[in-house]
């Protein structure tokens, strides 16, 4: 039986697989991704349907 050879400390031994290959990054998902966004649509919809309600009470 060969004994393997030492692995030095910086480097993968073959065995565990290599994670040092770089992974692209996902890019930005731009507008969705932020929550200001999701709020505000979130507010002006409550804002539109609160003054229609508030339109049809006072007779418009």
């Amino acid at each position: 039986m060969a004994a393997d050879k030492p692995v030095p400390p910086q480097e993968t031994p073959p065995a565990e697989g290599s994670t040092s290959s770089a992974h692209r990054e996902r890019p930005d998902g731009g507008i969705w991704e932020h929550p200001k966004v999701w709020i505000s649509l979130i507010v002006i919809g409550a804002v539109m349907v609160a003054l229609f309600f508030a339109l049809r009470i006072t007779g418009f």
